[in-house]
């Protein structure tokens, strides 16, 4: 639901930043940081796990800062600016100190970094030009493996189909649909299926499934539908606020079929060891 930031002000309306531009990669660095999101933080930390593993399968050192929180993003996107500022500027002083890459396995966060602090912070040129050069770093995970380190992943898992969900403004932000569908392209034993209602929101919104349930309820009845409709044996996809929305409809439905992070589904397809619930 990032498309428009509805501000705290009465008759406010901001319309968010134009699709990504194509970017010029760096080469893989030897260090990045992990900014692992707090609903991955909280909910899905396998998910935060398996993203450092695949990282360090790739030989690069990952440095998780403690003090990091959440993006901002909820706040910004209930038009709470000034709270959402002071979110941001904190994750801006914690991710500011090595200079690193940003990884996040997560689209919509990383738009939030990568697109919207800019907007936070234009009335401030001084941490503009900061945010603008943690923009520049920052990097969605799937995007990530396939741009910079440009992974070529070895399939050791058995058969299976899987559908993907792309979250609606992580598509938008950060072409996320095209970064999983292409690792997904590489697993030789991974038929990905389309389905219905592929490109529409799941209903999950941040707070819009709080303040509007009834209406992300009827949204995410017609997204389970389709990817049980689909033919696949599972759901995978790179944002855990998306998948926490469909895994809660589909558990309350008593549907056997479920999501799991991209993260996740990736590393069990290349460490055998993982299959086994080895480290």
């Amino acid at each position: 639901m990032n498309e428009l930031f509805y501000d705290a002000a009465p008759n406010a309306t901001r319309v968010a930043p134009d699709r990504p531009k194509p970017r010029q990669y760096p080469d893989k660095p030897a260090e990045v940081v992990l900014f692992g999101t707090c609903v991955v933080d909280l909910f899905f930390p396998e998910a935060g796990m398996d993203a450092i593993r695949l990282l360090e399968w790739e030989g690069i050192r990952v440095h998780f800062p403690r003090e990091q929180s959440c993006c901002g993003q909820p706040a910004w996107t209930s038009g709470y600016r000034d709270q959402a500022k002071a979110v941001a500027r904190a994750q801006l002083e914690v991710l500011d100190r090595s200079g690193f890459p940003v990884v996040v396995p997560s689209g919509s966060c990383a738009g939030m970094l990568r697109h919207h602090y800019r907007e936070l912070f234009a009335d401030e040129p001084d941490t503009l030009a900061r945010v603008n050069a943690l923009a520049e770093r920052t990097f969605e995970l799937t995007e990530f493996l396939l741009r910079v380190c440009k992974v070529r992943l070895a399939d050791q898992g058995q058969p299976r189909r899987v559908a993907l969900h792309t979250s609606c403004s992580a598509r938008r932000e950060m072409d996320t649909h095209l970064h999983a569908r292409e690792l997904l392209g590489q697993l030789d034993n991974v038929e990905r299926v389309d389905h219905d209602h592929e490109s529409e929101c799941c209903g999950f919104g941040g707070t819009f499934s709080v303040r509007m349930p009834e209406v992300s309820g009827a949204m995410v009845m017609d997204k389970t539908r389709a990817l049980m409709d689909s033919g696949a044996v599972e759901m995978v996809t790179a944002d855990g606020g998306c998948l926490l929305n469909i895994n809660g409809s589909l558990e309350k439905q008593q549907q056997a079929f479920r999501g799991r992070h991209l993260a996740s589904f990736l590393w069990e397809r290349v460490n055998t060891r993982a299959r086994k619930g080895a480290v």
